[in-house]
Order: C-alpha cells, then structure tokens, then sequence
C-alpha cells in the first residue's frame, strides 16, 4: 500500500503528530496486536497509528486482529486500508470465548458501550463485555503468554467525589450506587479493572489500565447522546445549540490525538498493574461555557444558544456527577502532555467532518 494512502487530511496529520511522539514504537515492529471493539472511537485511532507505523517507520511489519461484531460497520470505518494485509478482522462478540491460531504478543481492549445512552437500552451488553469479555481476553493472553494488554477502563469509576477533594487521583473512589441502571458503564469498569490486577498477580499477565476522561475528535459519533457530540452536530447543520440541562456541569475534554499518544504512552511505557488517568486538565469547561466556545468558533453561521432541560432522549441516563476533574501527573511523569488547546481541538473535530 502506497504511503500516500487517500485519508480525511484532519486524520493525516493527527498521525503524523502521534508517531512523531517519543516513545519506543519499535517494540511493536512485526508483532501481533489484538484489538477489542477496533472500530470503536478510541481503538480506531490507535489501530490506524499502528497501520501508520507499518506505512512510515517498520521494515518488519506488524498486524493487527482486529476484533468486532459488525463487519460491515468495521470495513467502514477502516475503508482506506481495505486489501491490506496487515489488517485482520475476527468477526465475533468478545463474550464468547476466543479462538486465534497466531501468537497474540499484545492486547488491546476496548470493546464496551461508552455512550449512556445504551445504558438503558443494553445494560446487560454493557457490563458483560467489561466483566465476560475481560475474562476472556486475559485468558487469552494468558495462554499466548502476551507481552502487554492495556484494559480501556473510564473515569466513570471514580463515581461521585465531593469538588473539595478533587483533583481526583488514581487512588480515590466516590459513592457510585451498583443498583441504579447507569452503574452497569462504572461498576463494570471497575469489576474489568479488578480482574485484569488478579490476572496479573496471580499469573503474570502484564496488564495496565487506562482511565480516559471525555476524549472528542475525528471520528467520533455524532449521535452519540453526550453533549459534545451533540454541539458539534448543531455547527455542522447550522442548527442552534439546544442544552438539554441547566448547562452548569462541568467536564474535562481531550483531543483524541493527544489521548492516544496517552494510551500508547501507558501501554508502552506504564508500570505493569496500575491505572493511569488520561485527560486534559487544562480543558475542563462547562457545558454551557462549551457551547458559546463552539458558537465563537464560527461567527459566520450566526447560531445561538438555547436552554431546554425537558427534552428526553430514549435510554439514556444522565449522569448525577457535576464535575469530574483529574489529577493527571501519573501519565505525565511518563512524559505524556496534552499539546490541542479546547479552541484548536474541537475546530479541527469539525473540520474533520467537512
């Protein structure tokens, strides 16, 4: 496949801008790396650095197994790379148990329901590819004896914490109620994290976590349900921004570039057993403050904003945190730093899209 290889320019450099990171990518070089949920919106990027780094650095070249459950939606998202033969796809449901004849050298999970909106229409689906799918791809790795498996676990674990405590490091947990329907996202993050430690005490399963925060940028769902999306939605219709709440929530919010040069940075770099937070402190922001940056963004479509807390959307369950601020200095002192400004991410996100 030719490096000139026709992708979304927005994407291009986003690439570029990954692998130019310093971190030790050939460790990677000609091994096998399985990815969960591969077209999902966090996993997709680092599926595509990975085929970038086949493309620009490796001689010896990597593949990817990429694991999914809709084809058709895989062989979308990834239409640019279809022929190539670094690129595998293992069509199953990441809660039956896996069947690969190849050495698997590392794992990458990330298949999960992200969005609150399935946590009322799946709940079960939620939390069992977190618990069941956990299990299955640590024995997985167990039995191919894997050189790394990072978990792709939420900031949602940390539940409720009062604003006096916060910054929210690693090690603190909030009240999060394990009979209120939304817990299937949190509580099934946290039995997922549970289990990778015990995999990893009890037989060397070299796993670490990563906690991401709100992470937005190409590529993401426009009809996701959460406000970003949402907002970003509106300015590419030229619609007015509606906010489905009183808009005083606050929330941090990470270019996926930055945020996968963060994965890549734990799942290279980290210590075996721990949990990293991946978020951008300095882009926190409410959502009402988001969506009159959004609005200054592009003058020209002269959209305003609207308040209207009684619309209701099928399934989803709003979260009853009101701010969620990290503590990231764990990753950073892995030398991981958010380079996009909240202006600078989120119009390159829309740009992507036009």
């Amino acid at each position: 496949m030719s490096k000139d290889i026709i992708r979304n320019p927005i994407i291009g450099e986003d690439l570029r801008f990954i692998t130019s990171a310093r971190l030790p990518w050939k460790i990677l070089e000609g091994k096998n790396i399985l990815v969960s949920g591969a077209s999902g919106f966090l996993p997709a990027y680092m599926v595509e650095t990975l085929l970038y780094l086949n493309e620009t650095q490796f001689k010896n070249k990597l593949k990817v197994y990429a694991l999914v459950r809709d084809l058709k939606k895989a062989k979308k998202r990834f239409h640019n790379y279809r022929g190539r033969s670094d690129l595998k796809f293992v069509v199953q449901d990441v809660c039956k148990p896996l069947h690969i004849g190849k050495a698997i050298h590392y794992v990458i999970h990330a298949a999960s329901h992200s969005s609150p909106k399935y946590y009322g229409k799946d709940p079960t689906g939620t939390i069992a590819a977190n618990t069941i799918g956990t299990y299955n791809l640590l024995e997985l790795a167990r039995a191919k004896r894997s050189e790394g498996f990072l978990f792709f676990s939420s900031g949602e674990v940390y539940g409720d914490i009062p604003a006096r405590s916060m910054p929210i490091a690693e090690n603190m947990y909030g009240y999060l109620d394990p009979v209120a329907l939304r817990s299937c996202y949190g509580e099934g993050k946290r039995a997922g994290e549970t289990m990778c430690v015990c995999w990893f005490h009890h037989y060397g399963v070299p796993v670490k976590i990563v906690r991401p925060f709100h992470t937005y940028g190409p590529g993401m769902a426009l009809d996701d349900g959460r406000v970003y999306a949402d907002f970003i939605s509106n300015i590419l219709y030229n619609q007015n921004i509606i906010i489905k709440s009183k808009g005083t929530a606050k929330r941090t919010f990470c270019y996926l570039a930055d945020a996968t040069i963060g994965f890549f940075t734990i799942l290279l770099k980290g210590k075996n057993g721990d949990a990293y937070n991946v978020a951008d402190k300095n882009g926190e922001i409410s959502v009402r403050d988001l969506a009159r940056m959004l609005i200054k963004l592009f003058p020209e479509k002269k959209l305003a904003i609207r308040l209207n807390a009684n619309v209701k959307q099928a399934g989803y369950i709003k979260s009853r945190v009101q701010r969620a601020y990290p503590e990231t200095s764990k990753a950073e002192s892995l030398g991981w730093a958010p380079r996009y400004s909240l202006e600078d991410g989120f119009e390159r996100t829309i740009r992507s899209f036009l």
